[in-house]
């Protein structure tokens, strides 16, 4: 398997095993300790990140990422995914709606040493956050 083979199929596994199957575990082996991304609520490093992505389970206990497209070039991935979920506990101050999201986005991430050690994402925020009613749809 090619390296770049090998970073598409890391970046796979890291929304599989992270997010699909809801493996905190797996943030040790796919987030490199001071790894930093582009949005500044989930700071920077493994530990940051750790703290979020139990918000966002604890809120959207079935979130789950569909890979729909991975390309990569030397040691960066981007993947287009499709986000979607069950709003059934506290987020951004908004109670549970039990409101279903469903929302596209980027990510574009830096793998390095079998670790993603960068991520920049870019996703429709505005429509989740109309979705689970934190803002009025228009």
């Amino acid at each position: 398997m090619s390296d770049l083979e090998k970073n598409k199929e890391l970046a796979r596994q890291f929304f599989e095993q992270i997010w699909n199957q809801g493996d905190e575990s797996a943030i040790d082996r796919f987030i490199a300790e001071d790894a930093a991304g582009n949005d500044p609520k989930f700071g920077v490093g493994r530990e940051s990140f750790r703290l979020q992505w139990r918000k966002w389970r604890a809120a959207f206990p079935d979130i789950n990422f569909a890979v729909e497209e991975i390309v990569a070039e030397g040691d960066t991935v981007v993947t287009r995914w499709r986000l979607t979920g069950t709003h059934l506990g506290e987020y951004l101050g908004k109670e549970a709606t039990g409101n279903k999201v469903d929302v596209d986005g980027v990510s574009i991430d830096r793998i390095k040493g079998g670790m993603v050690v960068s991520g920049f994402d870019a996703w429709d925020s505005l429509g989740f956050r109309e979705q689970i009613g934190l803002i009025p749809k228009n």
